[in-house]
This record gives C-alpha cells, structure tokens and sequence, in this order.
C-alpha cells in the first residue's frame, strides 16, 4: 500500500491534526500529505503558546495537544508518587530541598565564641584572661605562703604576704585543729563620760558580741565588720598581751589602739555620751563559757563562766583627732559656704 495514499489511518489523522491547527481550519493538500507553508507564530498569538514539558519536544501551533500531554503528565507522576518508587522527581526533590537546607544551617552558623570578634577584640580578650589568671595565681600563692609553715619565702617577704592577706583574706587553723575553739567569748564595754555640767558618770556594760549577734541573726548577708571586727581584734589583743595583760612588743600597743577606736565607735553608735558630753576613759572585759559537748561523747566541762576585765584606758588622744577632724571639717563647710 502506498504511504502517502489518502486512505491510510495514519496520514488522515496527521493531516486532520495538522488542519486543526491552522486557522481558519484550512487544510492541507489531499493525497499528498503536504501542507500549506504557515508564517511563524501564526499558529497562536505571541505569548499564548505555553512552555513544553521537560522531555517533550516543542510543537508550535498545538496548545490543545500540549495542554492534553501536560494533564496525562501530571496524573502519571502523582500515580508514580502514590505507589512511592525509589528514585521519583518528589523524592529527589525533598532530599535535595533538605541538604540545601542543611548547607544554608552550616553557613548561616559561622565562627562562635572569642572566634567571632574582630582581631583587635580577640587581643584585648587574650589580655584580659592573661590579667586575670595572673592575679589569681598571685592570690593563690600569698594565701599559701600565710598559710604554710615558715620558710625562707616567708621570711624574706613576710610583710609583702601580710599585706595583702590582713585582713579580708585572713585564714587559721582553729576549725581543723586537734583542739577546734570550744568556748563561747562574750566581750563587753563600758565608758566613764564627762558631761557639759562637769560630772563624771560611768555608763553601763555594752554586749558588743551580743550586738553583732544580733545583727547577724537572721541575716543572709551579714557585713564582714559584724561578723568578724570585733571577733578578730579581740583575739589580736589576747595574741599580744601576757597574762598580765601587758602589750608583748609594738603588735600588743598596736592592739590596744585598735580596741580604743573600736570602743568609740561602738560607744557613739549606742548613744551612750549625750550632746555636749565627751568619753574620757574606756573599759573592756571579757565572759568565757566552754561549749557543753555532745552527751554521747562522755566528756565532762565546766559550766563556770570566766570574766577578764582589763584595765581602763585613757581616749583622750582619739577624742582629740575626731575633734580635730570635726573642726576641719565644720571650718571646711564654712569655707564653701562663704564662697557660695
């Protein structure tokens, strides 16, 4: 049979595709099989034509055909989809969404850390952990050498460790001693006050470790002064005194010094001299009573208290520099005042 004869099935339904398409349904040659020569784009308008499909080639002049293959397309590729196929375009596509995601994850994360800042910064940083570790170690190494047992260290820089330890950083052995501290010590004060008429009265005993006790209790962040100022003076003045209460070298009249000017703090916070009154003498005494122990350890204590009571001291010279301080001050204060 001829191929190009009119009869044939083929070249009928691919002249009839072809005559549909032009406009005007012109149609082409019969029995030839050749059609009319068309200009370009006169198949559709500019801009009509829609994109063929990946994997089809691109006929101008067909939109239903193409309109049809896109719709076949799409249903073949969501039954390919719904059987799930290893290897489908939705497959390929989701890993390659999720390793672009965790490319971006990576990138978008960057340097952290000192790594982030600039090269000036990291220096300045460097430096400042430099500084720090340096002061540490420093610290660390004083507080030792207080601590430690005497040495040619010691010796040598003694005054140095001294210095930088006293009296913050102040460190004892009295918890892990053989024998820790097992007495409660009470220290009190009294003061003799001359009043503006001239008399001389004498003001009752102060419980100044019951004050600061008082203070402390119930305090979740006590003052280091309340808990420790008296504590540690007192146990400085014992230190370096004999049992006749004598100072032992300059460390024992320093001691007393500091107990003077403890007692006219503490003296003028309780309001104990009046206005126009002024302390000439002070007192100090001390209560011991030994801890009562545990009833399961057997030991046996005294429950007698012992009382130490030093003797009175003059405070006329500290009167006379807090006088000398208040008169500055007060001359200071008119100074301004004028000049305003």
């Amino acid at each position: 049979m001829d191929a190009y004869d009119k009869g044939s099935d083929a070249r009928q339904g691919q002249g009839q595709g072809q005559g549909q398409g032009r406009p005007g349904g012109e149609a082409g040659r019969e029995g030839t099989g050749e059609t009319a020569a068309e200009p370009a784009g006169a198949a559709e308008p500019a801009g009509a034509a829609e994109p063929a499909e990946p994997g089809e080639p691109a006929e101008p002049g067909r939109p239903a055909e193409r309109a049809a293959a896109v719709e076949r397309a799409g249903a073949v590729g969501a039954a390919a989809g719904a059987s799930g196929p290893v290897g489908t375009s939705a497959d390929v596509q989701a890993a390659t969404c999720e390793d672009a995601g965790s490319a971006g994850a990576l990138l978008a994360t960057g340097p952290t850390g000192v790594a982030a800042l600039s090269p000036r910064y990291q220096v300045g940083a460097v430096v400042a952990l430099a500084v720090v570790a340096v002061a540490v170690c420093a610290h660390i190494g004083l507080v030792f050498l207080h601590v430690a047992p005497s040495n040619t260290l010691t010796k040598q820089h003694g005054s140095v460790v001294d210095e930088w330890v006293f009296p913050e950083f102040e460190q004892n052995w009295k918890l892990f001693a053989p024998n820790p501290l097992q007495q409660n010590v009470s220290v009190q004060l009294r003061a003799e006050v001359s009043t503006a008429d001239g008399e001389i009265r004498t003001t009752r005993w102060y419980d100044l470790s019951a004050e600061d006790g008082r203070a402390i209790d119930g305090n979740p962040l006590p003052s280091h002064t309340q808990q420790n100022e008296l504590r540690r003076a007192w146990d400085f003045f014992v230190a370096s005194h004999d049992s006749e209460d004598r100072p032992v070298g300059v460390r024992g009249t320093l001691s007393e010094t500091y107990l003077r000017r403890i007692a006219l703090l503490r003296l003028d916070r309780g309001g104990a001299a009046g206005p126009g009154d002024v302390v000439e003498r002070v007192q100090y005494r001390s209560r011991t009573t030994n801890v009562e122990p545990p009833p399961w350890s057997g030991e046996k204590v005294s429950d007698r208290h012992t009382v130490r009571e030093l003797p009175w001291w003059s405070v006329a010279a500290e009167n006379r520099g807090s006088r000398a301080g208040k008169a500055g001050q007060s001359g200071q204060a008119a100074q301004e005042g004028g000049a305003a």
